[in-house]
């Protein structure tokens, strides 16, 4: 992109070539026609504020003196500050009729043919810097007016691509409504009849606890498909949003068996608190998932203005299901944490277990 040169840099410029072009024609002899040249010179500052009137001011220097690069400079600056018009335009014979004419003693035949291509090659002057002037007009509002349209063209390809997102995540919300709901309230009504039937304590329990996390997938489903079908507008946040007194609920449902030490003060963020939340949630599914029979130890820190979030599982006992998985929870994971300004770590233990730890930086509010 090609910079342009400042407007104070460019007004220097043209008052120096205005004195050069006195300087040109000075003669000693004729001081009132060097003052008028130079006043005009010095004129040319307030083109920008006053071109109309700057233009006027500088006439009695191509009248009275040779010096006309201050005027044509002003004739130039009002026309690419002025729309076309007849006051304009008028300025081209203005200038002829002050660049053929002598004062003070006025010469003005037109019955000369030296007249005549005086005041012709006068006027074409003028109306070249007139020309010039609407051109660089033309061409200021030409670029105006594309950087208008490009800018109608990106906010019509956000609204396209808004239409195009809604229009996925409703068909998203209708995919996840019409199939995982149906198989999870499948599972609800098979574990309460089996809850209904079963005639030992251990199956009851565990038929119970089965249909607790369907009833509770059900409801976090409602409100994820709510969120999806919300096309445009505010964003909506997901409800209801975990915090850390949930973190022991989680353990205590999970089916493993789990010891959680935590010494989290009170007043973390939200976002905090939700990151604390997810990776606690991801590590006891994940061990639930590839570590069945394995113990979980949760310890959740807050050490010099960071959360520290550990979970570490023992050895599998048994053989792991066969569930599908792509890693994309441990990737989520390090991608909240890092969008926190946190780190995450994850790999196997000496011992055959597995850990997964956060650090997340966290400021206390009162």
């Amino acid at each position: 992109m090609t910079r342009r040169p400042r407007p104070l840099v460019v007004d220097g410029v043209v008052v120096a070539l205005a004195l050069l072009d006195v300087w040109a024609h000075w003669d000693i002899d004729e001081p009132l026609r060097m003052a008028c040249g130079l006043g005009a010179a010095v004129v040319l500052l307030l083109r920008r504020r006053v071109p109309l009137l700057t233009y006027v001011l500088t006439l009695p220097s191509v009248l009275l003196s040779d010096a006309v690069v201050a005027s044509l400079a002003a004739l130039y600056t009002l026309a690419t500050l002025s729309r076309p018009g007849a006051l304009l335009f008028l300025c081209v014979p203005a200038f002829a009729f002050s660049d053929t004419t002598s004062l003070p003693s006025p010469d003005f035949d037109l019955t000369e043919t030296r007249k005549l291509i005086a005041l012709g090659y006068s006027a074409a002057t003028a109306a070249a810097a007139v020309f010039l002037g609407q051109l660089v007009r033309t061409r200021h509002d030409l670029s105006l007016r594309l950087t208008e349209i490009s800018q109608a063209r990106d906010h019509q390809q956000l609204l396209t691509t808004q239409a195009v997102l809604a229009r996925e995540r409703a068909e998203l919300a209708r995919e996840m409504h019409d199939v995982v709901s149906h198989q999870v309230s499948l599972i609800a009504v098979r574990a309460g009849a089996l809850q209904v039937g079963a005639r030992d304590a251990e199956t009851k329990d565990a038929a119970a606890t089965i249909r607790r996390l369907s009833v509770q997938t059900l409801d976090e489903l409602r409100h994820m498909v709510g969120v999806l079908r919300a096309s445009g507008g505010q964003p909506t946040e997901l409800t209801p949003q975990p915090a850390l007194d949930d973190i022991r609920r989680l353990a205590d449902g999970c089916g493993i068996e789990t010891e959680l030490t935590t010494d989290l003060p009170e007043g973390l963020p939200a976002t905090v608190q939700r990151a604390i939340y997810r990776t606690v949630q991801e590590a006891l599914t994940n061990t639930r998932k590839h570590a069945p029979g394995a113990t979980a130890r949760i310890d959740v820190r807050h050490v010099d203005g960071a959360v520290r979030v550990r979970v570490t599982n023992t050895a599998p006992t048994q053989p792991p299901l066969p569930l599908p998985g792509a890693h994309h929870g441990l990737i989520g994971l390090r991608q909240r944490a890092e969008l926190l300004g946190g780190t995450m770590t994850a790999g196997p233990t000496s011992d055959g277990g597995y850990e997964v730890c956060v650090m997340l930086p966290a400021h206390v509010t009162e």
